[in-house]
């Protein structure tokens, strides 16, 4: 590329990697007010997850649209190529932590205005959890630290003890209460959505791990 070009494509980039950390926190607002319409038994605002849910959809479409674009009439140099393909998938995923938002809203619906039978407390810190590694994959990529990268990762570890320690206690408590087997099953849902918050930024971290290194790594477990 000439300088002329290369500065625009710089440009363009940029503007993809910014769409993306938007569309990230798009995602991540889904999720915090999916759990406050589960709290609050906030029908008005579970209705407004799951309408929003579609122009998520239309700007990760977006995103994809342009990153094709771009690799069309620019040709990137390998790196830069990477660049390109990692945002792809990072938009994939983030659309999905966005139907997980979506999905627990509707359980808020499919509740009507009811309570789980379990206290949410553990689903709360699940929720959080996913929201921290979903933002700090998110600053891994801004930043290509694998390290950070890494430790996000591990933190998937802490997620699925969270998860499987719902699923004993709700389990539990069906055997006790088999007429609580309903929105018991409501809770074991969303404990499901909320688990699938962390595999979903474990791989945006596998992206970046991709992105810096041109080979794809399994963060947990492997070595970079």
């Amino acid at each position: 590329m000439d300088t002329a070009v290369r500065s625009h494509f710089a440009h363009d980039l940029k503007g993809l990697e910014q769409a993306t950390i938007a569309l990230g926190e798009e995602a991540q607002r889904a999720i915090r007010r999916a759990m406050e319409s589960l709290r609050w038994r906030d029908l008005a605002l579970a209705r407004g997850v799951v309408e929003h849910d579609r122009a998520i959809d239309e700007r990760r479409w977006q995103i994809e649209e342009r990153a094709t674009a771009l690799i069309a009439t620019q040709q990137p140099a390998a790196s830069d190529l990477r660049t390109v393909l990692a945002i792809v998938h990072i938009v994939t995923e983030l659309e999905r932590i966005a139907d997980h938002g979506e999905g627990i809203a509707r359980i808020s619906l499919l509740l009507d205005g009811g309570t789980l039978p379990q206290p949410i407390s553990r689903l709360e810190e699940m929720a959080a959890l996913g929201i921290e590694m979903t933002r700090r994959s998110l600053k891994a990529f801004l930043t290509r630290d694998v390290a950070l990268a890494r430790e996000v990762c591990a933190q998937d570890d802490t997620l699925d003890a969270l998860y499987e320690a719902n699923h004993a206690e709700v389990f539990g408590r069906m055997l006790l209460e088999p007429q609580q087997a309903k929105p018991l099953t409501y809770q074991l849902w969303t404990s499901h959505n909320l688990e699938r918050i962390g595999d979903r930024a474990t791989n945006i971290c596998e992206r970046v791990a991709y992105l810096v290194s041109g080979r794809m790594i399994e963060l947990n477990g492997s070595r970079y």
